[in-house]
């Protein structure tokens, strides 16, 4: 778990995002213990919780193959780690992203994923992009492939339109909302054609848009697009 403790400069105090205790680590050791550890059951498919053993399918990916082959989740999207990304997203502090990062390469080390040929980050609309000053996606990105030693390519996606925020819609309209909405540049055809692409992004909820996203690497040559996704929503 050695990757999970990412320093700041020796120089600059800190604070535990979890529970602001004071000392040179973004996430303190009780709560790395804590709340950071163990491997549980996953669809080895869409990356939810399942019953079964790790590694299975769940019944709603048997009955509706996502284009994706496989997901790699971090942790549940909740309490108390779903502050990492609400303070990387909405509070600014970058530095969570390689905590993230760590946390993410340390599962991929602990599991049976199998590696890809490059990475590349779901890219944000040009709106938000503005907005936000950053694509949290991309900033996960590039600590965890320094990390995992692959290569990152930034330039594999690209949106075709800006698109409403996913987690603003009803379940039924998020297929709507983003479909069509990346496309894979001519000068990247080259570099998507017969690799295995792995995707980086910060929450899984519906898999709407990482579906999307598979289904445009896949349509440009992609032979197998795996997500390395930090946290994944619970089953409803």
């Amino acid at each position: 778990m050695a990757r999970i403790v990412q320093r700041t400069a020796a120089l600059l105090p800190t604070a535990c995002v979890l529970c602001a205790a004071g000392g040179p680590d973004l996430l303190c050791m009780g709560c790395r213990d804590q709340f950071a550890c163990g491997q549980i059951a996953r669809c080895r498919s869409c990356g939810t919780l399942i019953g079964q053993r790790a590694g299975e399918r769940c019944g709603a990916c048997l009955k509706h193959p996502p284009a994706f082959d496989a997901t790699c989740v971090a942790c549940d999207y909740a309490p108390p780690l779903d502050q990492l990304v609400l303070n990387l997203k909405f509070g600014n502090r970058l530095p969570v992203a390689a905590l993230m990062a760590g946390m993410l390469a340390d599962t991929v080390a602990a599991g049976s994923v199998a590696r890809p040929d490059v990475l590349t980050a779901v890219p944000l609309g040009r709106a938000r992009l503005v907005e936000r000053g950053f694509n949290q996606a991309l900033e996960i990105a590039k600590p965890l492939a320094r990390q995992l030693s692959l290569p990152l390519d930034r330039g594999l996606l690209a949106r075709q339109r800006d698109t409403r925020a996913q987690s603003l819609l009803h379940p039924d309209e998020r297929h709507a909302n983003i479909r069509r909405a990346f496309i894979v540049p001519a000068a990247a055809m080259e570099a998507v054609r017969g690799r295995h692409i792995g995707v980086v992004d910060d929450v899984m909820t519906t898999g709407e848009t990482l579906n999307e996203v598979a289904a445009t690497l896949k349509r440009f040559g992609a032979a197998r697009v795996t997500n390395f996704i930090f946290a994944r929503t619970l089953p409803a």
